[in-house]
């Protein structure tokens, strides 16, 4: 068993795969367009989803807004320097939530940031996450 995608709702596609493709690098491995049911999917990534895990964005066209529940915490992505990816974000006029530092009562650097929906990102540097 593996695990092998998280779903978003996104209001805006287009804008949501620049975010994950320009901020997080990752790639668009699909995208299927589903008249009938009036939604799109994309996945995103970094590996084909044979062998890793990806972001799968559902974009339902007559939906304006979505409400994020309080249940859902983040999706983590291991960084190689959590701080220059937080100066990457801002330059590109997304927002972070959280600087990069070490976490609470550990060690281990983390920042957050946030997707143009609202979704938080935590951002772990690559190294530090198992001390």
């Amino acid at each position: 068993m593996r695990i092998l995608h998280t779903m978003f709702r996104v209001t805006d596609l287009d804008a949501a795969i620049k975010f994950y493709h320009d901020v997080l690098g990752m790639k668009l491995l699909r995208k299927s367009v589903y008249e009938e049911g009036r939604f799109t999917l994309a996945f995103v990534g970094y590996k084909d989803e044979r062998e890793a895990a990806a972001i799968e964005l559902t974009h339902n066209w007559d939906v304006g807004s979505y409400e994020l529940g309080d249940s859902f915490g983040h999706v983590a992505i291991e960084v190689d320097d959590a701080a220059a990816t937080c100066a990457l974000v801002k330059k590109q006029g997304y927002k972070v939530t959280r600087e990069a530092g070490p976490m609470k009562h550990g060690k281990t650097i983390i920042a957050f940031i946030v997707d143009p929906d609202g979704h938080q990102i935590e951002l772990i540097q690559k190294g530090t996450q198992f001390d």
